[in-house]
């Protein structure tokens, strides 16, 4: 008898690794069919190599592997790219009250569409129109999924089989390739771009104006700066010129924002009350972005508008669900106490965070570092530029610090790519860029250092190849 058949026929049966101690637990936690399934896995794998194995053995390694298939596809990561509001890594952060509100909201029933005071059927809305237009200085307000949503609402509501009036130079595109163009195409809307790319005058307006017109759209161009010799009509003008040929303007500001930025040392961005202030009958903007909430697209302005808005029948495939309107109440509240914002909103926390605090992180990281990874690697601090993210203040950087892992000679890049898949593949993935042959890690964004240290105690250095 050949000896690999006689390996084989020594392979225990399912049953007998399932009857395994060293499988029991991982039966009681993940069930009988999925350890079924892992060790039927595990012995066709054996089966493949051609070799035996006793049971325990097999029982370990289904239990690693239904382990392994446990854990989430979600993962929680170390964010050191040095973009607070990073689109990839899930934007902003949520305060602790507002994921505290989402808890309850998951836990109870709640009032969701249901007067309490009448004991009648009730607006989900209406949980959070009082706050935005306290916030806003808006007549009313709405809310849906993102502003993408809020711009599609709008155009299928205002604009639908008429021309929705807007700069070339504003005609944006966002993440993932998608495009205001395209957005107002679903809308069922038509486009009506009109100036140039750098300059567009009233009178582009004026001469577009018609009886098919269903809005002027103006959009924040918050992704992207164009300078030069350029002309924009503000939006003061626009509402004054919109009103006058009985169209609504809408302004999208895209990132969007309720407090004044400079008060955290960053450069001036259209808030929303100065939006409204300025004319506009309609101002979308998102919540996950500057105002440093969960995904959500805000609509405010005229009251007879918004009430529009909410008759249509899209409205309802747009609309948030109970836990992030609890997130997003509790995350509106904090902007009462704007002074104290920066101590309560992780956004705000993390775009004002001293120099100093990033200072003191490095002396206890590079220590660390240097020692897991050994005298090859070089292991500094030195200073980057970090930015907002997500399409906010684009060309405005962030003054920050990085731990700096270089390695000279050849392969140096090789290796430094290879590091950085390793550190990406810890319990908790830490995620930085490769710059000018080093590995950066921005600290603005770490904040729990005891959990990055610890993360790194099975960290070992790619070998040389």
């Amino acid at each position: 008898m050949d000896k690999p058949v006689a390996a084989l026929r020594k392979l225990p049966s399912v049953d007998e690794v399932l009857r395994s101690d060293a499988l029991a637990g991982s039966v009681a936690q993940f069930g009988r069919t999925s350890a079924v399934a892992a060790v039927r896995a595990v012995l066709a794998e054996a089966r493949k190599r051609g070799g035996a194995g006793d049971v325990a053995a097999f029982a370990r390694e289904a239990a690693a592997q239904l382990e392994a298939e446990a854990q989430p596809n979600l993962k929680p990561v170390f964010n050191l790219t040095g973009t607070v509001l990073h689109t990839n890594l899930g934007r902003a952060l949520i305060a602790e009250s507002a994921i505290e509100a989402a808890i309850i909201a998951m836990r109870n029933a709640v009032a969701l569409e249901f007067d309490l005071g009448g004991g009648r059927r009730g607006e989900r809305d209406e949980l959070v129109r009082d706050l935005l237009c306290e916030l806003t200085g808006a007549e009313d307000a709405t809310i849906v999924n993102n502003n993408a949503a809020a711009v599609l609402l709008v155009l299928n509501t205002f604009a639908k089989g008429k021309d929705a009036i807007v700069s070339r130079g504003e005609l944006i595109e966002i993440g993932g390739a998608f495009r205001m163009p395209d957005i107002m195409s679903r809308a069922g809307a038509k486009l009506r771009e009109i100036g140039t790319t750098n300059r567009t005058h009233k009178k582009d307006y004026v001469g577009a104006l018609s009886d098919k017109s269903g809005l002027i759209l103006k959009v924040h161009t918050s992704n992207y700066r164009i300078e030069g010799f350029t002309k924009e009509v503000g939006a003061r003008e626009l509402a004054a010129l919109a009103h006058e040929h009985k169209v609504p303007l809408v302004n999208d500001l895209g990132s969007g924002t309720l407090v004044d930025l400079t008060r955290f040392g960053l450069k001036h961005e259209p808030t929303v009350a100065e939006a409204v202030a300025e004319g506009a009958d309609l101002v979308t903007f998102s919540g996950d972005k500057l105002l440093g909430g969960p995904q959500t697209g805000f609509i405010v302005g005229r009251k007879a508008l918004i009430e529009k808005l909410n008759k249509n029948p899209m409205k309802r495939a747009l609309r948030v669900d109970k836990i992030r309107l609890a997130m997003i109440e509790a995350t509106l509240r904090l902007y009462r106490d704007p002074d104290r914002l920066a101590e309560k909103l992780p956004t705000y926390r993390l775009l004002a965070r001293p120099l100093k605090d990033m200072h003191e992180v490095a002396r206890r990281v590079v220590p660390v570092l240097q020692d897991r990874l050994g005298a090859v690697f070089k292991v500094t601090t030195v200073p980057c530029a970090g930015q907002v993210g997500s399409g906010a203040l684009p060309v405005e950087t962030l003054p920050s610090l990085a731990v700096s892992i270089s390695l000279e000679g050849r392969g140096g890049g090789r290796r430094l790519t290879a590091l950085s898949n390793t550190l990406r593949k810890l319990p908790v993935p830490v995620v930085g860029r490769i710059e000018k042959d080093a590995l950066l890690f921005d600290l603005r964004c770490l904040e729990n250092v005891d959990g990055f240290l610890a993360n790194l105690a099975t960290l070992k250095a790619p070998e040389a190849g």
